[in-house]
């Protein structure tokens, strides 16, 4: 028997007060919400942080963004993508869209030069660092986005900014491999059922992402179909080492055009099907690069793409595949260049 009176522990632990039981609940609860919102903290981080990092820098506008995290390209690369329930409508533009180089520098390094001649004027300079991938810098047509255009870009709308690695138009990654694409005439795209599927701006985030080189580009983009979302075109594919090819699908396949010369021109016209074009860009740069013997200083390069320029040019870009120096003018704006810097990756 208990003396005294006294109330037995483990009759206490059965019973225990109104007021304890409460003090476990909200106890309970509190944990659960600490973990929850501890959960969706971890979830967040990477695009707040992505997203709070968009800064304008040209009131054209160009904007610059750093991505931080994943954007799940691999699993879309992995299933491709059934493009026809999704296509929409695209404005008519000018198909005469584009103009691209490489091109060695007098102290050996190889450019990469880029206009984007098209009918939209709200641009994206992309910094991307993928797990398991290449980090790069990409330039993206903000169109695409819905954000055409815009001066200011509330957060009610940079939502659509996590989608912006989808939506590549050219760029270079930090093992000097840089890609563009510029429209061409229509012709036959075959699918490969045993293929997946990608829109042409995935072959070229596809390229950026998990590509050293020329040739390793090339192999990855023989894996896959490509939808053209727009118009029709080719990947212009160069490295760090000055190698430079075209890559075009003609006949229901897939072309590789290299140059004889230390440089290559692609702008809107099949280099596999014509070998004296009919095209003043494509002219004046040739005739610009025979007369500097193959050979452009960056400030030179960005001049030659002015010599180019169209009245719908967009940016004109010149990225440095050695050193990792991007340059952009927008709006043809070539007094008023910007720089930026990729850190970029040493091969032995």
């Amino acid at each position: 028997m208990p003396s005294g009176g006294r109330t037995r522990p483990e009759t206490a632990l059965l019973h225990p007060s109104p007021a304890g039981r409460k003090k476990r609940i909200f106890l309970g609860l509190a944990i659960m919400m600490s973990i929850m919102l501890l959960a969706v903290s971890v979830v967040l981080y990477n695009p707040v942080c992505t997203l709070t990092s968009l800064e304008k820098v040209d009131d054209f506008p160009l904007y610059v963004m750093r991505y931080q995290g994943t954007y799940l390209f691999d699993l879309f690369a992995r299933a491709g993508l059934d493009w026809g329930p999704y296509r929409r409508l695209y404005e008519a533009v000018n198909p005469d869209a584009c103009t691209s180089f490489a091109a060695p520098s007098p102290e050996g390094a190889t450019l990469f030069g880029r206009n984007f001649d098209w009918a939209h004027r709200a641009s994206l300079l992309l910094f991307t660092k993928p797990p398991g991938g290449y980090a790069s810098v990409s330039m993206v047509d903000l169109y695409y986005l819905g954000l055409e255009g815009m001066q200011e870009i509330p957060w009610s709308r940079r939502f659509v900014l996590l989608a912006a690695p989808h939506a590549t138009i050219d760029g270079m990654n930090e093992c000097g491999v840089a890609i563009a694409q510029n429209a061409v005439p229509n012709r036959n795209t075959s699918k490969d059922p045993n293929r997946p599927t990608l829109l042409n701006s995935q072959i070229v985030r596809l390229v950026l992402d998990h590509a050293r080189d020329v040739n390793e580009a090339l192999a990855l983009i023989q894996q896959y179909n490509v939808e053209f979302s727009g118009p029709p075109v080719h990947f212009h594919i160069a490295d760090a080492s000055g190698d430079s090819v075209v890559v075009e699908y003609v006949d229901g396949g897939v072309s590789v055009v290299r140059s004889d010369r230390s440089w290559q021109i692609a702008t809107n016209f099949l280099l596999s099907e014509e070998r004296r074009p009919d095209c003043w860009r494509y002219s004046k740069a040739q005739e610009t690069l025979v007369r500097s013997q193959g050979c452009l200083s960056p400030p030179a390069a960005m001049d030659l793409l002015e010599a180019v320029r169209q009245e719908h040019t967009v940016w004109s870009v010149v990225y440095n595949l050695d050193a990792g120096l991007i340059n952009v003018a927008v709006g043809q704006e070539y007094d008023d260049v910007h720089a930026f810097g990729l850190p970029m990756r040493r091969h032995p």
